[in-house]
């Protein structure tokens, strides 16, 4: 019997843990084949490829992100084979089971929770006596009715074989995301999310994850993205693991970690910025809210004072990137409130701030009491919220306008030194100036087209032009500056049309290489040639000192000299500032 395990990723680099596990736990008894596919590719393409591969039994993993083209998917393998026994598993289809069941009369099995024992149990009857009210935890479809069968125990973990020695599996472990969990469970009640539901926290056996560990690095895993809800719920055990990663790491590889920030103890924290080398930690730290009231209503536990110092003081050790998460539309978090949680969160820069929307998600408390804040949400997945009874879909808009630009004009770092710019001595916060741009960008249209590097900075010189002339003198160039000093190679052209004269550039190029002491001791042990000046470097004299700028954050009117060298063989980029007057050449 040819059976075969599938889902639809939400990218190609993202790998689906759940059904390797399913596979390793059928082993040896059992060979399954695994198919993964994304939500981006072709339904009929899907479908020609597994029909391919002659298969008697198709499980499919689902998800808020792909259930929708999961069911088309279905309904189609279907149509070709009516005899094709398909399984449908995972947090989507555990909860409202018999709704599915219902709604797709195509699906034969609907596992409920944690699947691998009960999946190993389906393969016994399959191939045996398919006495099916013997297999825990699934629902099926026993002479024209609905059938269920409760979940047995909870699994010791330590028992479950590693989802990680597939042989067709190496080839791929450098190009794509690797998904590890070291524990199941969470602690917390947070109603909004799924992973409240299964009470206490159980842990997989130490030594074979870190075995594992070991596997995937030898291997070439460049990714390795822990899944567990809260990592460090056990400080012992964070810091064991903490310890070994630094240890045993293979240069080139990045762990991605979700902490809850406000139980870092400091001290970990200190251990962490003084022994882990930088880049090897990345940490995904779920805020959602500020507003105490909020927090209570959805039985979530913070401090944010606590918090707060956690990302300080990672942010200050410039070890460890921060990822920090938003929800708008939690209950009683109007316009105005998330306004305060987003400045709240801003404050504290954190290096990518994910703004989401409230999903209510089946078997959350908040979807099960979505009647007590009048909650408006789609009837399909992701099951965002439209309004509630404080937040209007009109603001729920204008938030998606925050969301759109903070993404583009934040996340990705293109111009850094302008946003602090701006949100520091132009806008009243940080959120009004998403919020204007958001607002300017929208109505232009161009949420809806894409955009080169140069098209994101002529973009937001047009909304300043139109709004805030007054500050484009100062704002213009810290533009330049943050365009010249992100780029790898020489740009042909920049973004701006007033550049320097030919004759302008020469003049300066020969004072620099009269007296290239002004530029400090690194540019002149450089011993740059007239040629290596012109080919491989940018010249712009900007209004304001930028170098007193960098030490102190103050600007003082006063005309200075940008020089940027790009490295031709490292794609490195060097900038060196100088007082023009210190160079004793006159600009126009």
């Amino acid at each position: 019997m040819n059976i075969i395990l599938s889902t639809l990723n939400a990218k190609y680099i993202h790998t689906s843990l759940s059904i390797r596990y399913l596979k390793a736990y059928a082993q040896p008894e059992y060979n399954v084949q695994l198919a993964e596919y994304t939500i981006n590719d072709p339904a009929m393409n899907i479908v020609t490829d597994l029909f391919q591969k002659n298969p008697d039994v198709i499980g499919f993993s689902c998800y808020i992100w792909n259930i929708e083209e999961t069911i088309k998917v279905i309904k189609m393998l279907k149509k070709i084979n009516p005899s094709l026994i398909i399984l449908l598993g995972g947090p989507e289809v555990t909860y409202d089971t018999r709704e599915w069941m219902e709604k797709i009369p195509e699906v034969d099995f609907i596992f409920i929770g944690e699947g691998e024992q009960s999946f190993k149990q389906f393969l016994d009857e399959i191939h045996g006596k398919q006495q099916f009210e013997n297999v825990s935890g699934v629902a099926y479809r026993k002479d024209g009715k609905i059938a269920f069968n409760p979940q047995s125990g909870k699994l010791d973990l330590k028992s479950i074989p590693s989802p990680f020695r597939f042989e067709e599996d190496l080839p791929y472990l450098s190009k794509r995301i690797t998904y590890i969990e070291t524990s199941r469970g969470c602690p917390f009640s947070c109603q909004f999310c799924l992973s409240s539901i299964e009470v206490g926290v159980r842990y997989f056996d130490r030594e074979k994850t870190k075995d594992d560990i070991r596997f995937l690095m030898k291997n070439g895993a460049k990714t390795i993205k822990f899944v567990d809800r809260t990592f460090n719920i056990s400080r012992s055990y964070a810091m064991e693991m903490f310890q070994f990663l630094i240890d045993e790491h293979v240069p080139g590889t990045v762990f991605q970690f979700e902490i809850t920030g406000d139980i870092m103890r400091p001290e970990v924290i200190e251990f962490l910025n003084n022994n882990a080398p930088k880049g090897l930690f990345r940490f995904e730290i779920g805020v959602q809210s500020t507003n105490d009231a909020t927090n209570e209503l959805v039985m979530r536990r913070q401090n944010f004072s606590k918090l707060k110092r956690t990302v300080t003081m990672v942010k200050e050790g410039n070890k460890i990137d921060q990822h920090l998460d938003l929800i708008a539309g939690l209950p009683e978090e109007d316009y105005n409130s998330f306004r305060k949680t987003f400045n709240d969160v801003f404050e504290m820069r954190p290096e990518e701030l994910q703004l989401g929307f409230l999903k209510m998600l089946r078997g959350t408390g908040l979807r099960l009491r979505a009647s007590d804040h009048d909650y408006v949400y789609m009837d399909h997945s992701p099951y965002e919220i439209l309004k509630n009874n404080v937040l209007p879909f009109e603001d729920i808009v204008k938030i998606k306008q925050v969301e759109d630009v903070l993404e583009k004009y934040w996340n990705d770092h293109r111009m850094d030194e302008t946003v602090e710019y701006l949100v520091q001595h132009v806008f009243p916060s940080p959120f009004d100036f998403f919020q204007q741009f958001g607002t300017f960008w929208d109505d232009r249209g161009w949420s809806r087209i894409g955009h080169q590097l140069e098209d994101l900075y002529r973009r937001l010189y047009e909304f300043l032009e139109e709004s805030y002339e007054e500050e484009l003198a100062i704002v213009r160039n810290f533009m330049k500056y943050d365009y010249l000093r992100n780029q790898k190679h020489k740009p042909r052209k920049p973004w701006w049309s007033d550049l320097l004269s030919k004759e302008e550039r020469s003049s300066l190029y020969r004072k620099i290489l009269e007296q290239p002491e002004r530029l400090g001791t690194k540019f002149s042990e450089k011993q740059f040639t007239e040629k290596d000046l012109f080919k491989h470097t940018v010249i712009e004299v900007l209004p304001f000192n930028i170098k007193h700028y960098e030490e102190t954050g103050e600007i003082v009117k006063e005309d200075s000299l940008l020089l940027v060298h790009y490295e031709p063989n490292e794609g490195k980029t060097t900038v060196f500032t100088s007082p023009i007057r210190e160079l004793e050449v006159k600009v126009s």
